[in-house]
């Protein structure tokens, strides 16, 4: 090929860019983010380009300089692509187009990626995009302004050949073994208009790592008869677990066929698709009564903050804060903090995490600290939201001028603002030592454990993990020294140390083993004391059988039984942890004004729209039962299916519940789950509940996990039918070998009449099972 006197920019002519000029697998070496092992190091790179022109006088000519030279193309994208480092194929494609069409003169052209180490299971990953040079302005051509990664209509993200295994087939062999899969995916971003978007930045939304972790996460956890299940399942996870807005799944299984090399389906799925499926399936909560139907309700409870709605779509910024606290009364100061966060309309608290006492970091001669993560909403961008941080740390007592990293009231830091990068003298974004922090590890982990840091590549959970591993490499054997906790009256409580005892009370006519027994006030609160001489940790009092077929009270009737008992305990000066047994609203803000400590609610607010704003309103701890119907209709609702999976329905049923508390504003730190052992569910089930109880507190699938779950297995019927022992104050024996099995299972707390019998079972079972 030769060069001539005339230059290309001296023969334009208006031709239609009909014509394209091709590089096929360009090979380059280039450090591009991270490889398969998440290392930044230089990689193989395949590149493929397509340049839409007009050769026409070219080949009418047969002179080259009225066409686009393909070796001086190839050379100056070469050059290009291996003198930069780029964090993201997409800005390595869009760099390439700026490149070629203002030195290369190209009017438009394609540019798609090939990162052959991108992911340990897949052949590669990259990007294609098209451009044009009215897509860039003339600054962003010369490089004079930086240009942001932006995505047309034209674009995709590919994965190539992700093999995966897992169990598919209608076959009884294909039901017993993993067959391996092939996956081919095209996610298509859509156009993005979104302002400000930094160059060399890729959302989650459309990082192929994440996407491909979280549907590799869901599908080799699962088990398909049909191709179309699978890849269904998997066009859904992208779009809703990762928010992508399409995507084409294409599955090849080359197992399949003897004289094929392989079997499949592909489809193309988006947003709208699935939306009126969502919208059709759509949960609605049963058995729940108005207000209205409730006598007197709306006189009795005027002072029940108002319900939440929905997040307000101007809360735009998802943003996740670390708090800790170890002056004064920690557990209150970090609930005032987000309180005060909520003040106004520029932030909504949407999640918690569990609280965690931990011991002091960088200055160890001070107090433990109680620590947590939230999720939050906001229109504020960062410094705003910063400036509203520290004005709720000074006006907490915080003293910025003491040693740094030392004793504090209040300490808010913000971790991740949406999937940003931010950086001046008084904020960095994402906080720059969180991945070294446990006590902010953890707590972020409860809430966040998939979302990616947008610097490090990997999740929390990874981060997580990784300091793990380190801390067990630097020091074997050694011990954090960092429990889960709850508040329970003004003290923290480790229940990740011991199973704690809560003591039955019932000031109940007709309850089933001890109805009449503690009918007046005086006889409860000795009873209360008794219990806790024997070894409770805590009080629950009950004014309402909810045996199977108990005749419901009126609340009045109930608020009559259970008020006096908790007003004359406190007046005498009692100072344990007192539990109002109720589904009622009203009856639990009476109690907890009275001076009671927890809400235990059988209906987990199923039978009362209004129990999770009094549980909002008095930030106490919570818990939620599984049950069906009510007294008199739940053991006629014991039907959990063909495969008669009652562990699953509870699993399920509690994250519903749990899910909605939370959306109130309960914080996940104060939540109890209890699956409920003879509510609706026969002495089989309840066998089952106690049998599988590790699926629901241990399982990482499990909703409940992490969770400090209650177990109440007392008296129940049956034991009396394993023991055949009709006489339930005699079941003391049958109710220790269920409470020994609560323990092995992971309960946290478990309820029972004969706390003296049953407080040494406790302690040797913790002893077996709590290492």
């Amino acid at each position: 090929m030769s060069t001539g006197e005339h230059t290309k920019e001296d023969t334009v002519v208006d031709l239609p860019m009909t014509d394209k000029i091709c590089i096929k697998d360009l090979s380059v070496r280039n450090i591009i983010g991270v490889d398969a092992w998440e290392r930044s190091k230089r990689q193989p790179i395949i590149i493929n380009l397509v340049v839409y022109t007009s050769v026409s006088q070219a080949g009418d000519t047969d002179h080259l300089p009225y066409s686009i030279h393909y070796g001086t193309l190839c050379k100056t994208v070469e050059a290009h692509s291996e003198k930069s480092e780029f964090r993201s194929v997409e800005a390595l494609a869009d760099s390439i187009a700026r490149v070629v069409i203002s030195k290369c003169h190209a009017p438009k052209i394609t540019v798609r990626i090939d990162k052959p180490r991108a992911l340990l299971h897949a052949a590669s990953a990259g990007v294609e995009i098209t451009r044009s040079r009215s897509d860039y302005t003339e600054g962003e051509l010369t490089g004079i302004v930086p240009c942001p990664v932006r995505f047309n209509q034209h674009d995709i993200i590919f994965v190539k050949d992700l093999k995966l295994s897992c169990i598919i087939g209608v076959n009884p062999w294909e039901r017993e073994e993993e067959q391996l899969v092939v996956l081919n995916l095209q996610i298509y971003p859509g156009l993005d208009d979104t302002p400000d978007r930094k160059a060399d930045y890729v959302s989650s939304t459309h990082n192929y790592r994440t996407i491909v972790r979280t549907i590799t996460k869901y599908i080799e956890a699962s088990s398909y008869k049909t191709v179309e299940a699978f890849v269904t399942s998997v066009a859904r996870i992208a779009i809703e677990k990762c928010h992508v807005s399409k995507i084409t799944v294409k599955m090849e299984k080359p197992s399949a066929i003897v004289f094929a090399g392989s079997a499949g389906v592909e489809i193309t799925r988006d947003r709208a698709f699935f939306a009126s499926a969502a919208a059709a399936n759509k949960t609605h909560t049963r058995g729940v009564s108005s207000i209205s139907t409730i006598p007197g309700f709306g006189n009795t409870l005027g002072s029940a903050p108002p319900k939440r709605g929905p997040v307000p779509a101007h809360l735009s910024h998802e943003v996740y804060l670390a708090l800790g606290s170890n002056l004064g009364d920690s557990a209150a100061n970090l609930t005032n903090a987000l309180k005060m966060l909520e003040q106004g309309d520029r932030v909504r608290v949407v999640d918690t995490s569990f609280l965690y006492e931990t011991p002091p970091m960088y200055v160890t001669e001070q107090p433990s600290f109680l620590n947590a993560a939230c999720k939050i909403r906001t229109d504020l961008e960062p410094l705003e939201l910063l400036k509203k941080i520290k004005d709720i740390e000074a006006e907490m007592g915080r003293d910025f001028n003491t040693i740094r990293n030392g004793p504090r009231p209040i300490d808010i830091d913000i971790l991740l603002y949406d999937s940003i990068e931010y950086k001046d003298d008084v904020l960095t974004i994402p906080h720059i030592a969180m991945q070294e922090r446990e006590f902010v590890l953890r707590p972020l982990c409860d809430i966040a454990k998939d979302v990616e840091h947008p610097k490090l590549y990997r999740h929390i959970s990874q981060l997580l993990s990784q300091l793990l591993l380190k801390q067990e490499e630097a020091s074997p054997g050694s011990d954090s020294n960092i429990h889960k906790s709850f508040p329970l009256r003004r003290k923290i409580v480790h229940w990740d140390a011991k199973t704690l005892i809560m003591g039955i009370l019932n000031t109940t006519p007709d309850s089933f083993s001890d109805g009449g027994d503690y009918s007046t006030a005086e006889a409860a609160a000795l009873r209360a004391q008794q219990l806790i001489d024997d070894g409770a940790d805590i009080i629950d009092i009950g004014g309402m059988s909810t045996r199977p077929h108990s005749e419901e009270i009126s609340e009045e009737e109930e608020i009559r039984r259970v008020i006096p008992v908790i007003q004359l305990l406190r007046a005498r000066g009692f100072e344990a942890p007192i539990s109002v047994d109720t589904f009622r609203a009203i009856v639990a803000d009476k109690a907890i004004e009275a001076g009671a400590d927890l809400i235990n609610d059988v209906s987990a607010g199923k039978r009362d729209p209004a129990m999770y704003s009094v549980m909002a309103k008095w930030n106490v701890p919570v818990c939620l039962m599984h049950m069906r119907g009510d007294s008199k209709t739940m053991m006629s609702q014991t039907d959990y299916g063909a495969k008669n999976d009652v562990v699953g329905e509870i699993g399920r049923d509690l994250s519903k519940s749990i899910q909605r508390a939370i959306a109130a504003g309960v914080h996940r730190w104060n939540i109890i789950p209890d699956p409920g052992v003879g509510f609706a569910k026969d002495s089989e089930q309840s066998l089952q509940v106690l049998r599988r109880l590790p699926e629901l507190t241990q399982s990482e699938s499990s909703p409940l996990v992490g969770y400090p779950c209650l177990v109440g297995p007392s008296r129940k019927a049956f034991i009396g039918h394993l023991t055949q022992q009709p006489d339930a104050t005699k079941r003391a024996w049958g109710t220790a070998a269920a409470c020994t099995a609560s323990v092995a299972g992971g309960a946290g707390i478990v309820r029972v009449h004969d706390v003296k019998e049953i407080r040494d079972v406790i302690k040797v079972a913790d002893a077996i099972w709590r290492v």
